[in-house]
């Protein structure tokens, strides 16, 4: 059974694990089942391309549940490696960078949650660096894109470059509030 910390990093691992035809999203039903005091939240669902019935089975951790965008407590992901959140954060930054770059000062508030949720993404993978350690070691990195991620450039999972990372990201989120606040 794999244990989620929120439903935040359910959907994501969901969306990292693509269907045997290779597509990521599906339409998804939800419930919560107990299953001899256990609760099991239950996602199910059909693959769009395929046809293939598709189901994720969660229990939730012991950590108190965060609030969106965060996806879990203090603890690194049992399900999502460093590797795989490096990858969302990423993808995330990119996409919102060229939106931000390509739209009106006044508008950049309806990048901000994508610009949020890649944050958190960064941060999760901080949460993989042992207190001692300048990098996250290589054990770490179980999935076969995070393995992947760490080949490409082992020296993206430095403290000094995820500290530096998260915190430009952190700018941008400031950045954003400062010249494209919320609106009364």
């Amino acid at each position: 059974m794999l244990i989620t910390r929120s439903a935040q990093e359910s959907h994501l691992y969901m969306d990292l694990h693509a269907c045997a035809c290779g597509a990521n999203r599906f339409d998804r039903e939800h419930r919560v089942e107990d299953r001899e005091g256990v609760l099991v939240s239950v996602y199910e669902g059909v693959c769009p391309e395929c046809g293939r019935a598709r189901v994720f089975e969660f229990t939730f951790s012991d950590d108190r549940p965060v609030a969106p965008p965060a996806f879990g407590g203090p603890e690194p992901s049992q399900i999502i490696d460093p590797g795989e959140f490096l990858w969302v954060a990423k993808r995330l930054s990119l996409e919102s960078g060229q939106r931000l770059l390509n739209t009106p000062n006044a508008e950049h508030r309806e990048i901000r949650p994508t610009v949020a949720y890649g944050a958190a993404a960064l941060e999760e993978v901080i949460k993989f660096l042992p207190e001692d350690a300048d990098r996250i070691p290589e054990e770490r990195f179980t999935s076969e894109r995070g393995r992947a991620m760490y080949a490409e450039d082992p020296s993206r999972f430095t403290r000094k470059a995820l500290t530096r990372t998260l915190e430009l990201d952190r700018k941008v989120l400031a950045g954003i509030d400062r010249f494209s606040p919320p609106q009364a």
